[in-house]
């Protein structure tokens, strides 16, 4: 998902909208071991993987979840992927576990296999899904999870979940935002109700050009119709006030997703929140050649929390 910027809306749909907040950007200081080496192998509790069906709504969707090494519980992420979902960020869940967390990583219905027909609500119902099974105590047992320490991170559509689902849900931890997209639903809450069918056809082309392939049981226009019809409840700027009182990291990209996330940011602090982390990179949406930096502004700011 990079292409929902302002520039999808015709102009006269827009109306006034916002300028971005400057954001100073906080670069890491180091490169944390995780990164480059493996830890003492633990025999008793040796590192894992373990893949098996997650029940959602009826459906049984694809998931594996990395185990770090330990007796645990350890500290466990959910890793959302974007739209479609090309990149899955495994290499960050590598160093995650190498770190001592936990990784869950699944498909949302009808992405990639996963059974059933994909949408944003049943992804947000997915991802609720997945932190329910982390909390069966049986589960969470079996892959050392710590239940009450459940972080959600995702990239692009995932940061949109990650915000959502995080909001929804107390008991999150923190939030990782990586060019977290808005799913074109702030700029459509500027146009009035009447005029708001005008956008479906520019947003159906943004989705089309991402490519559907993966995805099953849906099509351009079906999710464009979607998001104008959750507009108003899926504004992201109204998400800030229920997630102020957690951590929360938003990164960014030269991808046309910032001044979204800028604003979303600039709603945090004025809801309170003292424990915001930014970081702009000078990259594109899938941060191509700022791998490693990622990896390190994502677990320095774990190990902060």
């Amino acid at each position: 998902m990079r292409t929902l910027s302002t520039a999808l809306l015709p102009a006269a749909l827009l109306g006034c909208l916002c300028l971005p907040v400057q954001l100073q950007a906080q670069t890491p200081t180091a490169i944390p071991a995780a990164i480059t080496t493996d830890p003492a192998p633990d025999k008793a509790h040796p590192a894992a993987f373990d893949t098996f069906q997650l029940p959602s709504h009826g459906a049984l969707l694809n998931a594996f979840v990395y185990i770090a090494a330990g007796a645990g519980p350890h500290p466990t992420v959910i890793l959302l992927h974007g739209f479609p979902g090309n990149e899955k960020n495994l290499d960050i869940a590598q160093t995650l576990r190498r770190a001592g967390y936990d990784v869950l990583f699944f498909n949302y219905r009808g992405s990639w296999g996963s059974p059933g027909n994909f949408s944003f609500t049943r992804a947000i119902e997915d991802v609720h899904s997945a932190i329910a099974y982390l909390r069966d105590p049986a589960n969470a047992t079996r892959l050392r999870v710590d239940s009450k320490q459940i972080i959600l991170i995702g990239h692009s559509m995932g940061g949109f979940m990650a915000r959502y689902a995080g909001a929804q849900d107390p008991s999150i931890k923190a939030v990782g935002l990586i060019s977290a997209a808005d799913m074109a639903v702030d700029k459509i809450e500027t146009i009035p109700s009447a005029y708001r069918n005008r956008a479906v056809d520019p947003i159906a082309k943004a989705f089309a050009e991402e490519g559907l392939a993966p995805l099953a049981g849906c099509t351009p226009k079906s999710l464009a119709e979607e998001a104008v019809a959750h507009a108003d409840t899926w504004n992201i700027p109204k998400l800030a006030p229920e997630l102020a009182s957690r951590p929360v990291l938003d990164l960014t990209s030269d991808d046309g997703l910032a001044p979204s996330n800028d604003a979303f940011v600039a709603a945090l602090k004025k809801a309170g929140s003292t424990h915001v982390t930014t970081q702009h990179f000078a990259t594109d949406h899938s941060y191509s050649d700022q791998r490693i930096a990622l990896q390190a502004s994502i677990l320095n700011w774990l190990t902060s929390l």
